[in-house]
């Protein structure tokens, strides 16, 4: 074997750039510390590190010279002694970062992964959408253990004063990435974590709730939508959603499956309830009379109560939303919620936790929840029926 000679035991830094770069006869030329040039007899050369791990003499390779420079090999030679020294093994090490993902590729199997709990498919596709748009293309392409909080900061400065609802939003689904990626042994602190107190805090005093109607005119809402030239199964859908105080996606995704007519009462399942907990819905007469005419047109494709008009489809938000615009009805189906809410609290003596649980809010409150094992239902029908009074509306489409 060929090489330099070393002019002392423990003498490092033997080599220099310009030796490697000129060097051409073959052999092993030693730099210190077992870090050693190898050029082979056709003129390539490559980086070899010979290090004891467990009590064994091994071989790491570091690499092309023509892609790694000196100084990079003295340094990945460094740490891999410091692993070594710690009791770890620098080609174990090796291997397990061979298989970091990206954070693209890590997102993409949160995304995956994350599926069963999406409450319906556009939430399901916001989470990844607003990755792809904002956060792929900076950091898209980096290794999980390599992303910075500066890195995850350059990601969301571009929306956060522009779009500060959505910056949130994807602030969270980046460090519910990063939770995955501590779970998996990669890295041990969550970068999105780090940049809170970086960022400029929101306003939210400026924050647009969706429109709601007064109260006193809801009833008046659901006239003018009776009267109007909407399909059926819209109108039909519009009053019940309303008089059940219930999401739009809620009603509008309801199958006949989910209804036990004799005892009037829609048991929605927790995979299409916001909080995942089956939410029980007392059924007032008028909501009956509306199943009893929505029955008349089912069709025989799916078991949809408020069929669209694409089988197996549930009638769109944005016909109901493009209804109550055409109409002028200042609202959205959302806010009917808050109409209820509004009515329930400043006319009606029902207490708190029934108008709470009417609208399937989650009580935050872990000492009370822990204590509400009852859903309140008895109470929650009287409640529901004088709502179906107020807004007395007796037209049977």
């Amino acid at each position: 074997m060929s090489g330099i000679k070393p002019a002392g035991r423990h003498q490092e830094k033997r080599l220099s750039a310009v030796f490697v770069r000129t060097i051409k006869d073959p052999g092993f030329y030693g730099d210190g510390h077992g870090l050693y040039l190898k050029v082979d007899a056709s003129g390539a050369k490559r980086w070899v590190q010979r290090i004891v791990i467990h009590g064994k003499r091994r071989d790491i390779g570091l690499g092309s010279a023509s892609l790694v420079s000196l100084a990079e090999a003295r340094e990945a030679a460094l740490q891999h002694r410091k692993l070594a020294r710690a009791g770890d093994d620098p080609i174990a090490a090796k291997r397990r970062s061979a298989g970091i993902l990206t954070f693209e590729d890590a997102a993409k199997k949160v995304h995956e992964l994350s599926k069963p709990t999406w409450r319906n498919d556009k939430h399901g596709d916001q989470w990844i959408n607003t990755m792809t748009t904002y956060v792929f293309p900076v950091i898209g392409s980096k290794r999980v253990d390599v992303v910075s909080s500066a890195d995850v900061l350059s990601a969301l400065s571009a929306v956060w004063n522009t779009k500060p609802e959505t910056a949130r939003r994807i602030k969270q689904r980046v460090g519910s990435v990063f939770k995955w990626v501590i779970a998996n042994g990669w890295r041990t602190d969550n970068p999105a974590d780090a940049i809170a107190t970086a960022l400029p805090r929101h306003d939210r005093s400026k924050t647009v709730h969706r429109k709601a109607l007064p109260y006193d005119q809801v009833g008046g809402a659901i006239r003018k939508v009776q009267d109007s030239d909407a399909g059926t199964v819209t109108k039909l859908a519009f009053e019940f959603l309303v008089l059940t105080a219930t999401r739009s996606a809620e009603t509008r995704e309801a199958v006949w499956s989910e209804f036990d007519l004799s005892k009037a009462v829609w048991t929605i399942p927790a995979a299409r309830m916001k909080a995942k907990k089956d939410h029980r819905v007392p059924l007032s007469a008028r909501c009956l009379a509306i199943l009893e005419k929505a029955n008349t047109l089912k069709r025989d494709t799916d078991d949809l109560v408020f069929p669209g008009t694409k089988d197996t489809k549930p009638l769109s938000d944005m016909t109901l939303s493009k209804l109550m615009k055409d109409l002028g009805i200042a609202a959205v189906p959302h806010g009917f919620r808050s109409s209820f809410r509004d009515w329930a609290g400043e006319t009606t003596a029902h207490p708190r936790e029934v108008i709470e649980f009417a609208l399937a809010h989650v009580i935050k409150d872990k000492a009370e929840a822990a204590y509400a094992r009852s859903d309140l239902f008895d109470k929650r029908r009287t409640l529901m029926d004088d709502w179906g009074t107020y807004i007395n509306v007796k037209q049977i489409l």
